[in-house]
C-alpha cells in the first residue's frame, strides 16, 4: 500500500477553502460540466458535513474523451488541488475510473499523487481505513457513471433520496473539478467548454468553445453545415445514453456549461429510443466505438457571436436564472460579469465568453458579437 502524499503543494496560493470555497466557486460561475449543470457552489456550502471527495472519472459515454484528457494532461493541477483539499477540507479523495482506462489515461495522475490503487475486485473500499488519495477502479460498466451507482460501487453507500453530502461525500466529475480548481487558485470564471460533436456527422470532433457558441457553429466544425442537414435530422444535447432534443433554432441554441456533446440523429431512431421527459438513449442504436474519435481538443472555435444562457440548469423550480447587469451596446471583455446571481434561491453569475458588444439581452440569455 502506497503512502499518500499529504503535504500541500503551492499552499500559499490557496484560499481558506472551508471559509471561502463556496463563494469563490459561485463567483466563477462554476456549474456541473456534465448532467444537469447544477451550480457547484451549492454542494460546497455543506463542506462542514463532508469528509470525503469522490471524483467521478468514469466518463461512461463511449464517444467522450474530455475527462480522460483532462486527467492525463492536467495531472499536476489536480494533484495541487488534492493537496490543498486534504490539508484544509477532507480526509479522503477517491478518484474512480474504469479499469480499462488506467494505463492510457490515469497513470499520470497516479504518479503525481502517489495515490493508493484499488482494482475492481477490492471494492467496495473501507472508508474508515483509507486516507489521502485513493484510485478506486471499477469494472468497465456503463452505468457506473451515475452518481448513486458509483457511490454504492465504491464504498457501499446507498443514498436513496438523500444527497451524497448527507452521507459525508462530495461528488464532482473531472471537468467540473478542473473548473473549481481554477476558481479557487486563480479566481478564473468559466467562459469555455469542452464539447464533442458526434452521431450522423462526417467527422467526429473534440472542440474547445466559448460558452454560448451556437450549435450551428459546432455542426460546421464537424463538416455538417445546418443547411445541409436531412429533413428528418434531430439535434440532441448530451451523450448517446442520456441526451435531450434541442428545441430551438440552431443559431440560437448556445452551448451550456453542461454541454458535453452535440449529437446529430435521425427522427426514426429518436422516436424508437425516447423515454420519460424526452430523454433519448441511443447507446445501442449506433456503433459508437467503431468510429474514429479525437482524443484531445483539435480546434478552439472562436465564433463571432455567442448566446450565453442565464441558467445552465433548465429546471425553473430548482435553479433561478441570473439577472443581467449589461445593456445592449455595452462593450465587454472575456471574463467580464454580464449577469449576477438571482437574489432568491440557487443561482450562478454569468460571464462574457468573447470580447465584443452586447447585442441582445432577454430573460433567458445575453448575446455578444465580436465587433
Amino acid at each position: 500500500m502506497t503512502t499518500p502524499r499529504m503535504q500541500p503543494t503551492r499552499a500559499a496560493e490557496w484560499p481558506d477553502i472551508r471559509a471561502q470555497g463556496s463563494d469563490l466557486i459561485r463567483a466563477a460561475g462554476v456549474a456541473g460540466a456534465g448532467g444537469a449543470g447544477f451550480p457547484s457552489y451549492a454542494k460546497w456550502t455543506a463542506l462542514e458535513d463532508v469528509d470525503a471527495l469522490l471524483v467521478n472519472h468514469q466518463e461512461s459515454e463511449p464517444n467522450y474523451r474530455i475527462d480522460k484528457w483532462l486527467g492525463k494532461t492536467k495531472a499536476e493541477t489536480f494533484a495541487a488541488l488534492f493537496d490543498a483539499l486534504l490539508e484544509q477540507a477532507v480526509d479522503l479523495i477517491v478518484v474512480s475510473a474504469k479499469w480499462k482506462d488506467r494505463d492510457e489515461y490515469v497513470r499520470a495522475l497516479e504518479a503525481e499523487t502517489d495515490g493508493t490503487v484499488l482494482p475492481p475486485e477490492e471494492l467496495p473500499l473501507d472508508r474508515d481505513a483509507e486516507s489521502g488519495v485513493v484510485f478506486a477502479y471499477t469494472e468497465n460498466t456503463y452505468q457506473y457513471g451515475m452518481e448513486s451507482v458509483l457511490l454504492k460501487t465504491v464504498d457501499g453507500t446507498v443514498i436513496g433520496n438523500d444527497l451524497p453530502t448527507d452521507h459525508g461525500w462530495l461528488v464532482q466529475n473531472t471537468e467540473t473539478l478542473y473548473n473549481i480548481s481554477r476558481a479557487l487558485s486563480d479566481g478564473d470564471p468559466v467562459t469555455r467548454k469542452y464539447v464533442h460533436v458526434s452521431g450522423d456527422v462526417p467527422r467526429d470532433r473534440f472542440l474547445a468553445v466559448p460558452i454560448g457558441t451556437p450549435a450551428s457553429e459546432l455542426l460546421r466544425a464537424a463538416d455538417c453545415p445546418p443547411e445541409l442537414l436531412p429533413a428528418d435530422a434531430v439535434i440532441a444535447d448530451g451523450g448517446p445514453g442520456w441526451c435531450f432534443p434541442v428545441d430551438a433554432p440552431l443559431d440560437e441554441y448556445g452551448v451550456r456549461k453542461h454541454t458535453n456533446c452535440l449529437l446529430v440523429l435521425d427522427e426514426e431512431t429518436v422516436a424508437e429510443n425516447t423515454y420519460g421527459e424526452d430523454r433519448i438513449d441511443v447507446l445501442e442504436a449506433y456503433e459508437w466505438t467503431d468510429r474514429e474519435i479525437e482524443s484531445e481538443p483539435t480546434a478552439a472555435l472562436e465564433p463571432s457571436r455567442v448566446r450565453i444562457p442565464l441558467a445552465t440548469n433548465p429546471e425553473p423550480d430548482v435553479v433561478d436564472p441570473a439577472e443581467p447587469i449589461v445593456a445592449v451596446g455595452d462593450r465587454v471583455g472575456v471574463g467580464d460579469p454580464i449577469a449576477k446571481p438571482s437574489s432568491d434561491g440557487i443561482s450562478n453569475p454569468q460571464h462574457a465568453s468573447i470580447a465584443g458588444e452586447v447585442t441582445a439581452v432577454s430573460a433567458s440569455a445575453v448575446e455578444i458579437e465580436s465587433r
